[in-house]
């Protein structure tokens, strides 16, 4: 069996350790921001793509057609969704 020295074992638990608490940060803001919210989910464009299995460019044909209702961040262009008015849009598309 391998002898793992002491000093690097040490800081393998450190950073192990490190990055659970800045998963558990990620966690608690992400919790905020659903409460902030009213327990529905925020979506970037990335995301919505994923879900809806197609391209940003397709996202975008949907917002200037105004099929998606979405908020953009003036300081920095991002467009963002709420779960729940996708759902709406899912629903009114048949799926």
């Amino acid at each position: 069996m391998p002898y793992i020295d002491s000093e690097i074992l040490e800081k393998l638990i450190t950073t192990m350790v490190d990055g659970f608490a800045r998963i558990e940060k990620k966690l608690e803001r992400m919790n905020r921001q659903k409460e902030c919210l009213d327990g529905d989910t925020l979506l970037d464009n990335v995301d919505l793509a994923e879900l809806l299995g197609v391209s940003q460019r397709t996202l975008a044909r949907y917002r200037e057609k105004g099929l998606i209702r979405y908020y953009n961040m003036k300081d920095n262009g991002k467009n963002f969704y709420l779960a729940s008015e996708i759902q709406e849009f899912l629903k009114q598309r048949g799926r």
